[in-house]
């Protein structure tokens, strides 16, 4: 304490000159619009360059999760792509390996609707990126929709929340499958209809696609079991399946493209 009293004493003018300075400043601020200006200016644009910092470093931490995530994706799609075993690898595939039957486009959702009866998404690819109506759409966690209408670089998504939505799905621990479809209530629940009383079916099992449409492969998660019940002729269940994918956060998706759609399609179609 007595060393801060004695350099006052010894630089009492300093202190008086720096005192009669600030006062003269904020005199002259206050009293002249030209200068108050310039300083709320000088002020703002300090803050705001301390504001954008800290948005940049937080932007920063989040794009690297964000890069993290899909670079996770991106390592397991080339493996699928590379003709390995993923069973254990995949997070949206199980038990298959793709082969050379499907090729992969990255693409983000620039729209998405989940409160209505009949949800679209949009893309960010279209005809120039080779995507075709039809094409599957899925995320890292598993299915999205199915490509409706496409133009030069977009295209649409008739979304699984959409009532007029059907996809062939089945159990996973069998091979009982039905028809996945949405009644337009809950965006966190889908519905799996179709599927006989003698299927093992318990709260908690795992739904996938079945692999039998020519838009996507078997093994793509679609949810699990959350409840089920037998329909009024007591001869199918109908499931509620809780997704696996929160369908009212998505960003990053995959388009499947089945490269041998053509050819199955033709084939049916001489039947």
């Amino acid at each position: 304490m007595q060393q801060i009293i004695n350099f006052i004493i010894r630089n009492k003018n300093l202190l008086l000159f720096l005192l009669l300075f600030g006062l003269s400043l904020l005199f002259t601020i206050q009293s002249h619009s030209y200068h108050k200006s310039k300083f709320i200016n000088s002020a703002n644009f300090l803050t705001g360059g301390v504001y954008n910092s800290v948005n940049n470093i937080s932007n920063y931490f989040d794009l690297k999760s964000q890069n993290q995530l899909l670079s996770e994706e991106n390592r397991r799609l080339r493996s699928l792509i590379s003709n390995t075993g993923i069973e254990s690898d995949s997070i949206f595939i199980d038990s298959i390996s793709f082969g050379k039957s499907y090729r992969f486009f990255s693409s983000n959702i620039i729209k998405n609707s989940y409160s209505l009866n009949n949800n679209i998404l949009t893309l960010n690819k279209g005809e120039n990126d080779s995507i075709k109506q039809d094409f599957g759409v899925i995320s890292s966690k598993g299915i999205i929709g199915i490509i409706d209408k496409t133009s030069r670089n977009y295209s649409t998504v008739i979304s699984i929340l959409n009532t007029t939505s059907r996809i062939s799905a089945q159990l996973k621990k069998s091979n009982h499958f039905g028809t996945l479809t949405w009644n337009g209530k809950d965006p966190k629940f889908a519905q799996l209809i179709d599927i006989p009383k003698i299927a093992p079916v318990s709260k908690g099992d795992t739904i996938i696609t079945s692999g039998r449409s020519s838009i996507f492969p078997k093994g793509v998660r679609v949810g699990i079991i959350e409840d089920f019940f037998l329909d009024q002729a007591e001869n199918y269940y109908e499931i509620n399946v809780k997704l696996f994918n929160d369908m009212t956060s998505i960003e990053h998706v995959y388009i499947i493209e089945n490269v041998n759609k053509e050819e199955i399609t033709n084939l049916l179609s001489s039947n």
